[in-house]
């Protein structure tokens, strides 16, 4: 039984829960606008503890940073095999053996706060193990800055690339992560001149956006491996046979991909 509404501020749904009597309960429109927003900030926090950050264009077209999407702990988001063609090319920072069986293509942002994790996390036991002292896997990154959520991003990118020209990728890439709070342009120049960069040349590279066509032609590549967020990774041995891992999971995950690629 459905009652007209006396006060245009209440509404009244037998269905929810009838009480003792066999009435109805009477809420208030001020009280659902409240559970929802509650609701929504619940949510919202959860989503900061759960995942990293993802991107849809709109609809199928994966794009970077307009949607918060949880990868880091979905386990159905690691070593999934597929056909995914991650563009590797002659000017791609290699770190370990360039001649390695399997290499992780690396999809990151310096800004998101789960590619530090990752870093700091699987890559680093990555950086320990035997597949990379032995020279079985080497890694590869490739840009990925999520633009619409962290305005950092693009030109901490760009001055990496820099540093790529000049031979000092990887120096500056660790730089960069372990000062992720700061990216402004002046800090970004100070953490050129720390590791060794000639200055003037970096300078003039970011100033004038030299390396900006190189972040966006990655950000284009990595959609087109599938990214739709970060971090995101594509394992490939040389017979071309792939492994996805997305987010910033345990190195546990990673060894899994491995193995299913030796």
């Amino acid at each position: 039984m459905i009652k007209q509404a006396e006060n245009k501020d209440e509404v009244k749904e037998s269905s929810v829960s009838p009480n003792s009597s066999g009435g109805t309960i009477t809420l208030k429109k001020s009280s659902l606008w409240k559970l929802g927003t509650f609701l929504f900030l619940g949510l919202f926090i959860i989503s900061l503890f759960t995942g990293g950050f993802g991107g849809m264009i709109g609809g199928d077209n994966p794009g970077t940073g307009n949607v918060v999407a949880p990868t880091d702990n979905n386990p159905g988001n690691a070593g999934v095999a597929g056909k995914i063609n991650p563009s590797i090319e002659s000017n791609d920072p290699v770190l370990g053996d360039k001649n390695a069986k399997i290499t992780i293509v690396e999809y990151s942002d310096f800004q998101c706060p789960f590619c530090e994790r990752a870093y700091s996390g699987a890559i680093a036991q990555f950086k320990s193990s035997d597949y990379f002292k032995k020279g079985q896997v080497n890694l590869i990154y490739k840009h990925f800055p999520l633009t619409s959520i962290h305005p950092q991003a693009q030109k901490a990118a760009e001055a990496a690339e820099c540093a790529n020209r000049q031979g000092k990728f990887w120096e500056y890439h660790d730089k960069l992560f372990t000062n992720q709070q700061a990216l402004d342009i002046q800090s970004l120049k100070n953490y050129a001149a720390q590791v060794g960069l000639n200055t003037a040349t970096f300078n003039k590279c970011l100033d004038e956006g030299e390396a900006a066509a190189e972040v966006n032609k990655e950000s284009q590549q990595a959609q087109g491996a599938g990214g739709q967020g970060t971090p995101y990774f594509v394992l490939i041995n040389k017979d071309g046979e792939t492994q996805a891992v997305s987010g910033a999971v345990p190195f546990s995950q990673f060894e899994s991909a491995i193995q299913a690629l030796m």
